[in-house]
């Protein structure tokens, strides 16, 4: 089941929406104001947002902008604003669409199934929070920003990205990134890790991170709150307190 948020401080158009997007076999979650919105865009995971310009405490533009810091969402944009250079704005803000108000609900979900249809095309991209792994080409970008990695690297990210929450042993990571017929040791997983975290920490990716289980391995976990020192924790089930966000 895909999950899609519905901006909107209109209550009877949010109801209208969220009645079409169930029939379509979606997930839906619904927010009123700018700031819900936001808040609940970056602390759960979405298929696509549709977001109101017009909203309370936070315009719906701000929002989008404040979205495409972290991720790369599809978001289309939903307003009875209808100047050319409001939709010039919002497509130029990260918007993959623009629809103006009047519409028709039917409309804005082929709007939502030609996007999903696109942006699912290339089996080959893997994206979770702000991330983004590209197998066909090998590269990876947090945000907008792309991030050198090597083979190897980006191998280790996809497979503990791809398997949320999952620890792996070091054993198990040779093994799924190196090959059965690898000689080598704990030490070769410990470095590598220790190298991709160098590099993705140069890049803010505060809704995710590679946690150390000790006496285990690796993780891949989303989390907005993780302490800064959280892979020197001696008992991590310390980390168990912490709220990370949620998949719908």
């Amino acid at each position: 089941m895909k999950n899609i948020l519905i901006a909107d401080d209109n209550q009877q158009i949010v109801s209208v929406l969220e009645s079409y997007a169930q029939k379509e076999g979606f997930n839906v979650v619904v927010a009123f104001d700018g700031e819900q919105a936001l808040k609940t865009a970056i602390s759960n995971i979405f298929d696509i947002i549709l977001l109101d310009v017009m909203m309370p405490i936070t315009d719906g533009f701000d929002v989008c902008r404040q979205i495409r810091k972290i991720s790369t969402v599809p978001i289309i944009m939903v307003t009875a604003r209808d100047a050319d250079s409001d939709k010039i704005l919002g497509l130029d803000i990260g918007a993959d669409d623009y629809i103006v108000k009047p519409f028709s609900p039917s409309e804005v979900m082929a709007r939502i199934r030609s996007i999903l249809r696109r942006t699912t095309a290339n089996k080959h991209v893997f994206e979770i929070a702000n991330l983004s792994i590209n197998l066909d080409e090998y590269t990876l970008q947090i945000g907008t920003v792309k991030v050198p990695l090597t083979k190897k690297e980006i191998e280790i990210l996809h497979l503990l990205a791809s398997n949320q929450n999952k620890v792996f042993s070091r054993n198990e990571l040779l093994d799924a990134v190196w090959g059965y017929e690898y000689f080598g040791d704990g030490r070769t997983v410990d470095s590598h890790i220790k190298r991709l975290r160098a590099k993705l920490d140069d890049t803010p990716h505060p809704s995710w991170a590679i946690t150390t289980v000790w006496g285990v391995g690796y993780k891949f976990e989303l989390t907005e709150n993780l302490p800064e020192n959280f892979e020197n924790i001696e008992n991590p089930q310390n980390l168990n307190n912490i709220e990370p966000p949620k998949k719908l």
